[in-house]
């Protein structure tokens, strides 16, 4: 039996998919989707509001303010609830709506922004308003989830040791990249523990934070438009992109086999099958990627037939995984 008093306090970190039964290559999914946040962005907002409680930064009266494009903005409400503080999350009009009317729910204050940047794009364009709204009302802390070394320290203390201890013979990890909080802390804990593990980063196509050109994206959650401060790149070995439309067809695989998945998860799934094809076709490597989230929150894109042929064309099937992920060795 769990008995938990606040919604934080249940996660659960040992529950993996076997992907081989679907995809016909040996992978294990680690699912971080079951907790009251539905994704690990719960892990790092829980890390980041307790640093600045111990801080000081945060006392009562204090109201949170944070970019983002969905699931930490649902994982702070929740925290931001639970903790007693105001909360205010500055989306952009990527964001789902099911992630927005989640955060409404949990009593945040949401502000979409609808005009990118001219240089910096939508997130551009939220991380300007952050500013403004925090030099306007000094009651306003912002956590800065893309600067804030609590991010990665989070995954540092959970999600690398928890994967570690279910793998001691891991040979290879996949993590998605937005803010690369998740994959810093990893990539730190398991360069520690066992550095012969090799440290592949998947990102979508269009995302500018491994310096590839700036492009188009439609799914919320990997990728960036502005290169994280947080992104250490000696802790990198290789970097995957891997184009929207595989990622739709990634997240549909999985879901007629019954698995619903949201669509960071299909983006790392679409990388990892495509990078286990070119270097382990033997599927003779111990590989293991993280699904940082679940699928109820993209039934409105992803899922829907209609979104999808209005972002990637009617009638076209999706691209195989080795036609749309490209694989970039780290120099």
């Amino acid at each position: 039996m769990t008995v938990i008093t606040r919604p934080e306090e249940f996660n659960v970190g040992d529950l993996y998919v076997a992907m081989e039964p679907m995809f016909g290559q040996s992978l294990y999914l680690k699912c971080e989707g079951f907790n009251f946040a539905g994704s690990v962005k719960l892990k790092a907002a829980l890390e980041m509001v307790g640093a600045a409680e111990r801080a000081g930064v945060l006392r009562p009266g204090t109201t949170i303010v944070e970019s983002s494009s969905g699931n930490l903005g649902v994982a702070l409400s929740i925290v931001a609830a639970s903790y007693g503080y105001g909360f205010v999350c500055v989306t952009d009009s990527r964001c789902t709506l099911s992630a927005q009317r989640l955060m409404r729910a949990h009593g945040a204050e949401v502000r979409v922004v609808t005009e990118p940047h001219a240089e910096r794009g939508l997130l551009g364009a939220r991380l300007a308003y952050v500013e403004q709204l925090c030099r306007e009302n000094e009651q306003y802390v912002w956590l800065d989830q893309y600067s804030n070394p609590a991010n990665w320290i989070a995954h540092a203390r959970t999600t690398g040791p928890e994967i570690l201890k279910q793998f001691p013979e891991l040979d290879v990890l996949f993590v998605g990249a937005g803010t690369t909080g998740t994959l810093m802390g990893c990539a730190r804990h398991l360069r520690e523990e066992k550095p012969s593990v090799r440290i592949v980063a998947i990102d979508a196509e269009g995302s500018v934070t491994f310096g590839f050109p700036p492009a188009p994206r439609f799914i919320p959650g990997l990728g960036t438009a502005v290169r994280p401060t947080l992104l250490d790149r000696s802790y990198v070995d290789e970097v995957v992109l891997v184009a929207e439309p595989d990622t739709v067809r990634t997240c549909r695989t999985m879901q007629r086999n019954g698995f619903l998945f949201g669509g960071s998860t299909g983006t790392v799934v679409a990388g990892a099958l495509r990078w286990l094809a070119e270097h382990a076709p033997a599927g003779d490597l111990t590989a293991v990627a993280i699904a940082p989230d679940l699928g109820e929150r993209y039934l409105d894109t992803i899922y829907d037939d209609e979104w999808v042929a209005e972002h990637f064309g009617a009638g076209a099937p999706a691209p195989t995984v080795a036609e749309s992920a490209t694989t970039r060795r780290q120099s």
